[in-house]
């Protein structure tokens, strides 16, 4: 062999053992990788669950135990852990929830009753079907040097917010009865808070506070249950029935809300909010007048005698809300009201629809995350209504492979 020919050929022996070495190299990094992923990849899943529910980086403690949790294949336990956090009560969940108090659906609103109340609901995991009927109320402890709970103005929670008091630790349940002077049958969980009496009970119908009502808890706006084959004898005087002159208007338009709503707000027909007296009003047996305004409108209409409801969405294309079938349909008042609401299949729906895009950051967008919210609302009926239970599904769900 000349020595072109040593040369070529021990040049590739050695590009070729260079090759082997590289090849030897590259294998010992993905074995090293693949032993250590398992470790890496259940950090960064505990940060991310933590980070979507706390919105705050978990301390160093909680980290391990969260990974270690997902490790031995209970994520679920490290997402409760993640809800010891005071930030979740204090940040997310008032964040979740103050756009439900305001007509502006904006986060940008002070703490109130309602807000605390809720708050307050999910900590103690309170059945959330309860939210919308019954006589609780969370404040402030009364150790805290806050000013006391007023019907009147909101600086009891103001200065909750304003002193950055962990909401957590300081927040007390109360019967909204002996805080508000309501009868105890006649508060609705946050639909007799001052605030959403404030924001929804104000001038008006008193329909804004079944419409918002629908918005918020069942995730419903008026047009998405429009329904034209109810019939329209419970709807008010004030409605026209030819509005501009055509009747086609009313039969294809104003009757599709109308036929459903106007026979369910009869229950708030005791109930206003006095902008002289900055309060929630209820006069038990005695129809608030604004029930009655522009009688002209149509004097053949529906005149208001009581706060009696009835559910026409239980037949037509709106049963699908899944209404249950053990409540009567029909009752006085808005607690019974806010019991048939919250006790349907869309309300627990709703709320698992509304935590899954609060911690995964994006509407259910695909059969997978359908399928998911589905299984979400499932498990939160049959589980008691825990609010907590949804959130953790939903982190889990959205911690990544």
């Amino acid at each position: 062999m000349n020595t072109m020919n040593k040369f070529e050929a021990n040049g590739s022996e050695g590009r070729a053992r260079r090759r082997r070495t590289l090849g030897a190299l590259v294998g010992a990094c993905a074995l090293a990788f693949a032993m250590s992923g398992a470790h890496a990849d259940s950090r960064d899943q505990a940060k991310r669950i933590h980070d979507r529910i706390a919105g705050v980086p978990p301390d160093a403690a909680t980290l391990d135990a969260m990974a270690a949790d997902i490790q031995g294949g209970n994520p679920a336990a490290a997402a409760q852990k993640a809800m010891d956090a005071s930030a979740f009560y204090t940040v997310t969940l008032k964040n979740f929830v103050t756009p439900w108090t305001n007509r502006d659906q904006t986060v940008f609103a002070p703490l109130n009753d309602y807000t605390a109340t809720v708050i307050g609901m999910v900590r103690d995991d309170v059945p959330f079907n309860t939210v919308l009927s019954a006589d609780l109320a969370y404040v402030g402890n009364s150790g805290l040097g806050l000013p006391a709970y007023s019907v009147s103005n909101n600086d009891h929670y103001q200065q909750l917010e304003d002193r950055g008091l962990d909401l957590k630790a300081s927040l007390v349940s109360s019967t909204q009865s002996s805080l508000n002077g309501l009868p105890a049958a006649a508060t609705a969980g946050v639909i007799t808070s001052r605030a959403a009496a404030q924001a929804f009970f104000i001038a008006g119908t008193n329909r804004a506070m079944f419409r918002f009502t629908l918005l918020n808890h069942l995730c419903k706006d008026m047009e998405n249950v429009h329904d034209t084959t109810r019939p329209p004898d419970k709807i008010r005087q004030d409605v026209a029935r030819s509005p501009g002159g055509d009747s086609r208007i009313f039969l294809n338009g104003c009757i599709g809300c109308h036929s459903g709503m106007d026979p369910m707000a009869e229950a708030f027909a005791y109930y206003n909010f006095d902008e002289t007296q900055a309060r929630i009003i209820y006069t038990a047996g005695a129809v608030q007048p604004k029930y009655l305004i522009n009688s002209d409108n149509f004097k053949s209409g529906f005149v208001t005698p009581d706060d009696h409801w009835e559910n026409r969405w239980r037949a037509g294309p709106n049963q699908l809300l899944g209404w249950d079938l053990a409540l009567p349909g029909s009752g006085n008042g808005a607690k019974s009201m806010g019991q048939e609401l919250a006790s349907s299949d869309q309300f627990a729906h709703c709320q698992a629809e509304k935590v899954f895009k609060n911690v995964c950051l994006r509407a259910p967008g695909n059969i997978p995350d359908r399928g998911k919210v589905t299984s979400m609302a499932a498990s939160f009926k049959s589980g008691g209504y825990k609010m907590k239970q949804l959130f953790a599904d939903a982190a889990v769900y959205c911690m990544g492979d």
